[in-house]
């Protein structure tokens, strides 16, 4: 991620996909990393296609994913109102109003939402009560499970796809277990793609992106994921490709 100076005292101005995409983001507190542009890379979304993503954050997975696919249509759900506040901002900075809907509503009682081909999210990677949450509250709610655990999300998901739609999530590598069980009680066609840190793979993955088909009945898959860096400590060329050209990853 591309960073500018900003404008005021707590927020800055960063850029996306080598600067196809602008995001204004909270200096201190939850900030963007690297997982929301492969989980935009990974959605199989196709022009005409209708895309919800649960938990939306700042809009950067959003972002990403209009950027790289003409013609699909997303619709943004989030709960905090910092976040959503910061995702309109993106939304009109980078002139994507047309494409991006943003709702405010929590995934334990959403909002009426008519069927998607596709469902993406990038939930809080910490199950309530284990670790230790940060101390700034919207962090806090960004990163770790709170009155929502990840079970609900899964059905949620499910619940407003489309016969045959796609649920993709990027989470810890360290809950495969538990996220394997979850999906498997909705979905087939599971595959689950490891994010390599480095190019041996003897250092565990630290993520991993998941997609499911609702109605598909064939086996979990587990793939050979994706290297991110070569031996040098840059990113392979690959993930180069994604993070800054825009590329799509075919994780299946």
């Amino acid at each position: 991620m591309d960073q500018t100076p900003d404008q005021t005292p707590d927020r800055t101005t960063d850029h996306l996909l080598d600067g196809r995409v602008t995001l204004t983001q909270h200096r201190k507190g939850y900030r963007v990393a690297i997982d929301p542009v492969f989980l935009a890379a990974a959605a199989p979304a196709a022009d005409g296609d209708r895309l919800l993503e649960l938990g939306c954050g700042s809009g950067a997975a959003a972002l990403c994913l209009v950027a790289r696919v003409s013609g699909v249509s997303v619709t943004g759900l989030e709960l905090q109102p910092e976040m959503l506040e910061l995702a309109r901002l993106n939304v009109t900075a980078n002139g994507f109003g047309q494409s991006i809907e943003l709702i405010k509503g929590d995934v334990a009682s959403p909002p009426d939402l008519a069927p998607f081909d596709h469902v993406m999210t990038n939930p809080p990677y910490m199950a309530a009560g284990q670790g230790n949450p940060p101390p700034d509250p919207v962090k806090a709610m960004a990163m770790v499970e709170s009155h929502v655990p990840l079970a609900q999300w899964v059905s949620l998901a499910w619940s407003v796809l489309k016969p045959g739609g796609t649920f993709t999530m990027v989470h810890r590598a360290d809950r495969v277990g538990e996220i394997t069980t979850l999906m498997e009680q909705h979905f087939g066609q599971i595959v689950i793609c490891p994010l390599w840190p480095g190019p041996d793979r003897s250092s565990p993955a630290k993520r991993i992106l998941v997609q499911g088909t609702k109605g598909a009945v064939a086996e979990t898959l587990t793939t050979g994921g994706l290297i991110l860096h070569n031996d040098t400590g840059s990113y392979t060329e690959e993930a180069d490709h994604i993070l800054r050209h825009g590329d799509a990853m075919a994780i299946r």
